[in-house]
C-alpha cells in the first residue's frame, strides 16, 4: 500500500428478505450486525466494528431480467490458517461449496447467499509466489485448491470473520470490456492487471492482484441494473487523502462525466451503470 492506493469499503445489496439474509451472513459468512434499522442491517467484524457488507429491503420489480452487476464479492482473510478455519468451518456445518480454486496468487472459496448474490472468500499467497511480469501485470491461473493442504493449518475453531478481514475485491458482469477498462483506468486510476483471453479484465489500485474484476460470460453488452433490481445497490471506494479526490474531481469534470455529490461523498456509475461511492478514509 502506498499514500495513494485506492481500497475498497463496504457493498451494498438489495434484498427481498431481510431477517434471511442476516441471518445466512451472520451464521455462515461469520459477520456480525453493527447497525440495524427498519429496512437496513449493516454487518461487519466484531473486533473492529468495520463495516462490509450492508443489507438493504426493498419490493423487487416482479420480473426478472439479466443486466451488469455483481458477479461476486470477495473478502479476504488475513492468512491460510483463517481459510482453513473457515473451510473447517463450512464442512462441519454442511454449507454448500460451488468451488474452491488456487489461483496462483490466492486460495479461494466460492458459494452463493439465499438470493444468489455470488460470494468469494479467500486468503493471498506470498507475493514471492506471485506471477509479477515486467510490464506491471499480475497473471493469475485457476486450478484445484490444495484443501488438504489448507485444511492442515487449522489451529482452532471458526468464531466469526477474523481481525483484518477486509473486502479484498469485487468481480463484476459488465456491459462491455473495452468500456470497463477506459473507465477503471482512466476515471478511477486503477492498473490494468490481467486480460483473461478477451474475456474478463482484472484491476487494481498500487501492486495488488486486483481489486476489480470484470467479465462478459454472461452475454455482451448487458443492460443496466435496474433501481428495483435484487443484487447490487453499490460499493464504497475508499481514497487516502483529499489530494487523491482532487485529483478524481478534476478527470470528472475534464471528461464531463456525471457524478453526484453528498455530504462529502462521490456518487457516480461505472460505463456498466454501476454505482459507487467515493470517499476519503
Amino acid at each position: 500500500m502506498t499514500e495513494k492506493d485506492w481500497k475498497l469499503g463496504k457493498v451494498v445489496l438489495k434484498v427481498k428478505d431481510l431477517e434471511k439474509m442476516s441471518e445466512f451472513y451472520q451464521k455462515v459468512v461469520g459477520l456480525t450486525v453493527l447497525d440495524s434499522k427498519m429496512k437496513a442491517i449493516t454487518l461487519g467484524l466484531e473486533s473492529t466494528k468495520e463495516p462490509l457488507v450492508e443489507l438493504v429491503q426493498i419490493q423487487p420489480d416482479a420480473t426478472k431480467t439479466l443486466t451488469a452487476g455483481l458477479f461476486h464479492l470477495a473478502l479476504l482473510l488475513p492468512s491460510r490458517q483463517d481459510l482453513g478455519e473457515y473451510l473447517y468451518y463450512l464442512l462441519v456445518n454442511k454449507y454448500p461449496l460451488g468451488g474452491a480454486s488456487d489461483h496462483g496468487y490466492s486460495e479461494a472459496l466460492y458459494f452463493n447467499d439465499p438470493e444468489g448474490n455470488g460470494i468469494e472468500i479467500y486468503a493471498d499467497k506470498p507475493e514471492s509466489e506471485w506471477d509479477r511480469r515486467e510490464n506491471g501485470r499480475i497473471e493469475g491461473i485457476t486450478i484445484q485448491m490444495d484443501a488438504e493442504g489448507v485444511l492442515g493449518t487449522v489451529k482452532k475453531q471458526f468464531t466469526g470473520m477474523p481481525a483484518g478481514t477486509i473486502m479484498g475485491h469485487v468481480h463484476l458482469t459488465v456491459h462491455d470490456l473495452p468500456g470497463t477498462e477506459d473507465f477503471y483506468t482512466n476515471i478511477v486510476p486503477l492498473g490494468l492487471k490481467s486480460d483473461y483471453f478477451g474475456q474478463a479484465k482484472f484491476f487494481a489500485s498500487g501492486d495488488y492482484h486486483h481489486h476489480v474484476g470484470s467479465n462478459t460470460w454472461a452475454g455482451k453488452n448487458l443492460p443496466e441494473p435496474r433501481e428495483n433490481q435484487l443484487g447490487l445497490a453499490y460499493y464504497e471506494w475508499l481514497v487516502p487523502n483529499q489530494e487523491e479526490m482532487d485529483a478524481l474531481l478534476s478527470r470528472l469534470k475534464e471528461k464531463d462525466y456525471t457524478y453526484k455529490e453528498d455530504n462529502g461523498v462521490i456518487i457516480l456509475k461505472d460505463n456498466s451503470g454501476i454505482e459507487m461511492h467515493i470517499s476519503i478514509a
